[in-house]
Parts: structure tokens; C-alpha cells; sequence
């Protein structure tokens, strides 16, 4: 009888092989079982759970207390930090406007030259390049002997130095992306290019300044481009403090003479009414490409912060006046006689793609009220600053 009770006992508890579960369930356990044998399978959970486990966040997470207690100490001395560098962009600041102040009559004497108004001395003209240099003295008698034919000829002598500004523009792609052709007639007529720091205690700003000739285009003597930043840590994320940013651009009205303004296009197009039918014609003003777009810029929310399909553009936009302060004004020579242009390849500006232009003669559906027939540029824009008169 205890026989036949412990035959009962061992087979209550004998485990369940793989041929009494059900067919579902055994085929998943053997297709687990199959998995689990591929040395591939086993070498991609492995990196995974390495992964996870070497990660600085689930490191931090394994500390004891008393650990981490001194981490957030020292994230407090971080943003302490983080507030001095702010002060130090700002004491670079004030020494950038106290320099400027010291180039300037240097660049002044370079509009003058450039202009024509000022002829620069013999001695002021002496340039010994390495090149020069180099010769050999048979190349160099040659030379002097070319120089005195050149001298005797009569030779047009141009006021200055024609194009100068102009020429910089087409060197540097960064700029020549944004000029078209109907600009550079215009951008003839430009004598010097300027950048303003703003004054003590005022709030960190540098404007650039486009001097202009008098010319058929504009009425305004000078253009102007502001940026406005800060150096200050945000309060609810301090650590991503990396100096200076910007927070608002403010262009300037072009007052632009009668017939003048490339930075509309004017167009025909037609339209079809919806009930009776019938098409008409009508003109219209539609944007420009132009690279005087560039003093009517995207603004910044007053909070400093740029919509998401504005990013890009308003990081290009700081991008190129970020150039013309730190490269293009300070070395203009260098980049109009092109011997800048490869130490620059760092500031490329990636071109972003362009949509597609309307066609002129596309036919719309027009309802009962009339479209607006012109765009003004005045009304579509941010009401920028007044530019300077003549």
C-alpha cells in the first residue's frame, strides 16, 4: 500500500517535458531555444545590455547617497562658473569696442584710398612679398625694365580702387550665395562697410554699417544691421552656457527711389472665376531674391527664441555678421585679393534648398472677392529701424 501512495507521490511531481506541453507552446520554446544557440544573436544582446550598463546616467544612478549629495555640490559651483565666464564675454566685449575705436582710423584711410579721395605716398606703397624676393636678378632687371616701358605708355588710371567692396563679395561664398545679379550694380556704389560696438553699460550689440555713394537706387547714405545678444546663463539650463548668444536682429527700411526696389518682382497672372468662368489678368508683386533681403531679417520671439522652420535661417543670418565683424572688415584687402579665402573653409554656410518659382502664366481659381493685387514690402516686414539719410 506504501508502495502504490509513493508511485502516486512521484509522478504528482514529475516535471513537464516538452512533449506534454501543448503544440503552440512547444514550438516557441524551441524556436527560443534555437535563438539562444546563435553566437550572433548572443554577441548583439550582450553589446546592448554593455550599453546600458556603461552609460554616465545609470553609473551616476548605482552611486550611494552620500555621492551623489556631493555631485549637486558640484553642479552649484558649475553654474557659479558658468556665471563668471559670462562676465568674461563681457569684459571681451569692451575690449573689442575699446579696440575698434584704435582700427578705425586705419580703416578710414582705407575708405579714402579705396574711394580715391586719398592718393597714398610712394612709401606707402612699398610691398616686398617673398615672391618678389625669389627672383632671380635677371628676372628682377627684366621686371624693372617692363615697369619703365609701362610707365612711359599712357595708362587709364582709375579713381582708387574700382570694386572694391564689390569684388569682396563675389570671393567669398558665403556672400556671393546671397548676391544676384541685379545686386551688384548697386553694390558698385558701396564705399565701406562698418562695425559699431555698442557703448558702455548699454546692453551687447554691434551693428554693421554699409556706406553708400549717392545712386539711383536708394536714397539712404548708410545701412544698417544690429545684433543684439546676451551673456548670461539661462536660469533653466545653465549648464549650456557657451558664451554669447544672439536674441534679436533689427534691419533697417530701405527707401528705395521709384521703380528702383529688386527685392520685389512684379508679375501677370491668371485668374478664373468660379461661377461665369472668365479669366483675367492681373499684376502682382511678389518677393525677391536679392541680397539687400538682409536688411529686413527674421525676427527672434522677445523671449530669444526662434521658431523651428526659422532656425536655420536665423543661425545663417548671425553666421554672416559674425564674418563680416571678426574676418571681413578687419582684413577687407585680404579677401578682395583672395589671399584670405582659404583659411575661411571653417565659416561655409550650408546652402539650404530652394523651392520652386511660380510660373508667370499659372492659372488660379478666383472666387468672389478680388485677391490683393501687390504686396507691400513695408507692411510685410518687422518695421525695422530707420536707415541714415544722406
Amino acid at each position: 500500500m506504501a508502495d502504490k501512495n509513493s508511485k502516486g507521490d512521484d509522478a504528482s511531481v514529475e516535471p513537464l517535458g516538452t512533449d506534454k506541453l501543448p503544440s503552440e507552446s512547444k514550438g516557441k520554446a524551441k524556436l527560443t531555444a534555437q535563438v539562444m544557440q546563435n553566437p550572433q544573436v548572443l554577441a548583439a544582446l550582450q553589446e546592448r545590455l554593455d550599453s546600458v550598463t556603461h552609460t554616465p546616467s545609470s553609473y551616476v544612478e548605482t552611486l550611494p547617497k552620500a555621492v551623489k549629495r556631493r555631485i549637486n555640490a558640484l553642479k552649484h559651483l558649475q553654474v557659479k562658473c558658468a556665471h563668471i565666464e559670462a562676465k568674461f564675454y563681457e569684459e571681451v566685449h569692451e575690449l573689442e569696442r575699446k579696440y575698434a575705436a584704435l582700427y578705425q582710423p586705419y580703416f578710414e584711410k582705407r575708405r579714402d584710398i579705396t574711394t580715391g579721395n586719398v592718393e597714398p605716398t610712394d612709401a606707402e606703397c612699398e610691398w616686398h612679398s617673398e615672391d618678389e624676393e625669389e627672383l632671380a636678378e635677371e628676372m628682377k632687371k627684366k621686371a624693372a625694365i617692363e615697369e619703365k616701358k609701362e610707365e612711359a605708355e599712357q595708362e587709364e588710371n582709375p579713381k582708387g580702387i574700382p570694386d572694391f567692396w564689390v569684388t569682396i563679395f563675389r570671393n567669398v561664398d558665403m556672400l556671393s550665395e546671397l548676391v544676384e545679379e541685379h545686386d551688384e550694380p548697386i553694390l558698385k556704389h558701396l564705399q565701406d562697410v562698418r562695425v559699431k560696438f555698442s557703448e558702455p553699460n548699454e546692453p551687447m550689440s554691434f551693428t554693421l554699417e554699409f556706406h553708400f555713394e549717392p545712386n539711383d537706387y536708394f536714397t539712404n547714405s548708410v545701412l544698417t544691421k544690429t545684433y543684439k545678444m546676451k551673456s548670461e546663463p539661462d536660469e533653466t539650463d545653465p549648464f549650456s552656457f557657451e558664451g554669447p548668444e544672439i536674441v534679436d536682429f533689427v534691419g533697417c527700411t530701405i527707401d528705395w527711389k521709384k521703380g528702383k526696389n529688386i527685392t520685389v518682382k512684379t508679375i501677370k497672372k491668371k485668374q478664373k472665376h468660379k461661377g461665369r468662368g472668365t479669366v483675367r489678368t492681373i499684376t502682382k508683386q511678389v518677393p525677391n531674391d536679392s541680397f539687400f533681403n538682409f536688411f529686413n531679417p527674421l525676427k527672434v520671439s522677445g523671449h530669444g527664441e526662434a521658431e523651428m522652420d526659422e532656425e536655420f535661417n536665423l543661425a545663417t543670418d548671425f553666421e554672416i555678421g559674425h564674418f563680416f565683424r571678426e574676418r571681413i572688415v578687419p582684413r577687407a584687402v585680404l579677401y578682395f585679393t583672395g589671399e584670405a579665402i582659404d583659411d575661411d573653409e571653417d565659416y561655409e554656410v550650408e546652402e539650404g534648398e530652394e523651392g520652386e518659382e511660380e510660373d508667370d502664366d499659372d492659372v488660379e481659381e478666383e472666387g468672389d472677392e478680388d485677391d490683393d493685387a501687390e504686396i507691400d514690402p513695408k507692411k510685410e516686414s518687422n518695421q525695422p529701424a530707420e536707415c541714415k539719410q544722406q
